[in-house]
């Protein structure tokens, strides 16, 4: 028994000196919408994101994530390929912040200690809420002057990325990610103001975030042991 134990205790020191279990770091990157308004071009970043993220490495294939990001989101016209959008000249802006929690899984196996396994192509799987400004009100009515309010929903979220070591535990990830919401006014689209009723109503606006994060990981995962 005592042997037992004894080796038990190896195999653990032995994994964990080769794996590392939490991941912090920040990201930046571009941003676009996709919706009544301007280009229809899905990736397109034409405005400024970032924010902080934090992994908790599970095995050398899954972690946990979980993100908070700031965006600016705008789009106009006068960028549109469609004729009828271009001619009808109108635009926007919008803030964008979100929370995000989820899944990364690794294509293959991940441990920035082993050349071999210090890069992969990965997955996102998240829920994600987020938070942005609507207009509540035209004030007075005819001029084209509106009250705002903030409304927080939900989104569809799909997200792929590559990552790879940089230097001792540092690493460097492309990412690229989508959102389809089930809003229809992210463009301040509201059909209860005259002024502001434009568009596909049957169609919810989507935005897109991709850039590039750089993280460090640190700690050491409990000892663990795959099954074969």
């Amino acid at each position: 028994m005592k042997k037992l134990i004894l080796l038990i205790t190896f195999i653990c020191i032995t994994i964990t000196s080769k794996a590392q279990i939490n991941e912090v770091g920040i990201f930046v990157g571009g941003s676009n919408y996709i919706g009544d308004i301007g280009s229809e071009y899905y990736v397109n970043p034409n405005n400024i994101m970032g924010g902080f993220l934090y992994k908790w490495n599970m095995n050398p294939r899954i972690a946990l994530r979980g993100t908070f990001t700031y965006a600016q989101i705008s789009s106009e016209d006068s960028k549109a390929t469609n004729k009828a959008r271009y001619f009808r000249g109108i635009g926007f802006n919008n803030s964008i912040k979100e929370l995000a929690l989820g899944l990364e899984f690794n294509y293959f196996e991940y441990n920035l200690d082993d050349f071999r396994k210090s890069h992969t192509p990965y997955l996102l799987f998240e829920i994600v809420a987020f938070n942005y400004k609507i207009a509540t009100s035209e004030t007075p009515i005819g001029s084209k002057q509106y009250q705002y309010g903030s409304k927080t929903s939900f989104a569809i979220p799909f997200g792929i990325g590559y990552k790879t070591k940089i230097f001792g535990d540092f690493a460097v990830a492309l990412e690229l990610r989508a959102r389809y919401t089930f809003e229809d006014d992210l463009d301040y689209n509201n059909s209860e103001i005259e002024s502001l009723n434009f568009g596909n109503p049957n169609n919810n606006d989507w935005y897109i975030l991709s850039g590039i994060s750089i993280v460090y990981s640190f700690g050491r995962p409990p000892c663990y042991a795959t099954q074969r």
